[in-house]
């Protein structure tokens, strides 16, 4: 694997620890086993969320802007060193495609070498309320921080949420999937060699279970948990949070419509469809989950896309000719096959998805389906299948369109397909969803903010409001009298 590591350890109080049993990470592509790890329990997520706090009060971390930006930036240009490694590792252990590797990982040095700026420009402000009655509104780090980071981007992921913690002066907990530890071990070693970090700053608890999240979600020394992952999961973390009133950061569960007009471009529509909805193998919160397509445009669209669903072709993300990865495992991919079935029963299967055999009959591979249904009500429209099965639904104009978009409780992203500028704005203005992409789909960067409406979450990720959730404000009130 290119140097790196084939045991994921714990990282607590700068020291790390390999005791205990082992559990084994896969290649979702061949089945074959890519490592070992080991588990953590709620003791030891116990001992880090000490260690964190430890370092929160007992160093200059949350007092020292210029530290944290330099850490920062070293942080960056490690993962930038190592990044050729990096990929075939996320390639092997998460089964991405390489140019969605490639992908995931510049954007991760990118928002490290962001909020590395903005570490060192945490402004408050001033004012003078009466004569002599001065505020000073400082923005201060919140405490320890846990990050609950998901499988389907353990490096995207973790960063956009570290890197605004770190930045912001907080200590930090992290756990990973236990589908990829290995990708977090390689991530936090580099971020472990960076001269100057603090022990005890930055920690990590591999699981196996649920035992480290329930007990990071309890612990009434952690301030802030930032979670990426299901809403089923993140209701869970809430209720376990909810008697120490910790603050929450949860990006949560997608179920993004893509809506095309009459007057939109078809080749671009198909296109950055395809890209959009088979990205991560539909393993990705923002992927495009449903096709709503205007009357006028719907037989050419269906047609298009139906032909292209069917010749897609689906291998490991090694290979140069794969245009789309596996799952993340089998049991996935027997779900998502079990959903077709239900497909076939409530619509009509345009594209009908399968495990393929021959060489690829050891890995999780399913190829695309696309189905038509006009039933919002059904729970392949309401509930995220987080897999390569997408729904397409007819529009007659505007209004329903609207309607249809927004008759989930999911409100992460949208897109919008048409020539026409102004109804461009009106319907990204009418859905209700965090992101809106126009004649586009799936475009993330580290300077702009992405969140949920509804069921998908609460607070803001990326961006200046990234830092948001991570800081407090502090009232502090002078009184000079008059002269």
């Amino acid at each position: 694997m290119n140097g790196s590591t084939e045991l994921a350890r714990h990282l607590i109080g700068g020291e790390w620890i390999d005791t205990g049993e082992r559990a084994e990470s896969f290649d979702p592509a061949s089945g074959q086993r890519l490592g070992a790890y080991v588990p953590g329990s709620a003791d030891l997520a116990d001992q880090a969320v000490a260690a964190a706090r430890s370092a929160f009060f007992g160093s200059a971390w949350q007092s020292n802007p210029r530290l944290r930006s330099s850490i920062l930036m070293e942080f960056a240009s490690r993962l930038e060193a190592d990044s050729g490694a990096l990929i075939e590792l996320i390639i092997s252990e998460n089964g991405k495609l390489r140019i969605e590797a490639t992908g995931e990982v510049a954007l991760a040095v990118s928002e490290l070498r962001y909020y590395a700026g903005l570490a060192r420009n945490l402004f408050g402000r001033t004012l003078e309320s009466d004569t002599g009655k001065l505020s000073l509104l400082n923005r201060e780090a919140i405490g320890v921080a846990a990050v609950i980071v998901p499988w389907n981007a353990p490096v995207g992921l973790l960063i956009r949420s570290l890197a605004p913690a770190l930045a912001a002066g907080c200590t930090c907990v992290v756990k990973p999937a236990p589908q990829t530890p290995l990708i977090n071990d390689f991530v936090i070693k580099r971020l472990d060699a960076c001269a100057g970090l603090p022990k005890g700053v930055v920690n990590t608890v591999n699981e196996s279970g649920s035992a480290v999240g329930e007990a990071l979600s309890r612990s009434g020394h952690v301030d802030v948990i930032s979670f990426t992952g299901s809403s089923m999961t993140g209701a869970r973390i809430m209720a376990a949070a909810a008697p120490t009133l910790k603050r929450l950061s949860l990006e949560l569960g997608g179920k993004a419509p893509a809506i095309v007009f009459d007057d939109a471009d078809l080749d671009l529509a198909a296109r950055e469809l395809t890209r959009g909805s088979t990205v991560m193998a539909g393993q990705m919160c923002v992927a495009a989950a449903r096709f709503l397509v205007q009357d006028g445009l719907y037989d050419a669209f269906r047609d298009r896309m139906t032909a292209i669903f069917s010749s897609l072709k689906v291998g490991p993300g090694s290979a140069a000719d794969s245009q789309m990865g596996p799952l993340i495992d089998r049991g996935n991919r027997d779900r998502v096959l079990g959903l077709i079935d239900q497909a076939a029963d409530e619509g009509h299967l345009l594209v009908r998805g399968s495990a393929p055999q021959g060489s690829l009959s050891n890995g999780s591979f399913l190829t695309p389906s696309l189905f038509e249904i006009d039933n919002v009500s059904s729970s392949l429209i309401q509930e995220e299948i987080f897999g390569p099965l997408i729904s397409l639904e007819r529009f007659h104009d505007e209004a329903e369109a609207v309607s249809k978009a927004n008759a989930t409780r999911y409100g992460l992203a949208a897109s919008v397909f048409t020539s026409n500028m102004a109804r461009s704005m009106r319907v990204s203005r009418a859905l209700r969803t965090g992101t809106v992409w126009l004649n586009c789909h799936n475009r993330l960067i580290a300077e702009a903010e992405t969140g949920g409406y509804g069921h998908s979450g609460v607070g803001r990720l990326h961006g200046v409001e990234g830092l948001n959730d991570f800081l407090e404000t502090k009232h502090v009130y002078l009184e000079a009298g008059a002269a």
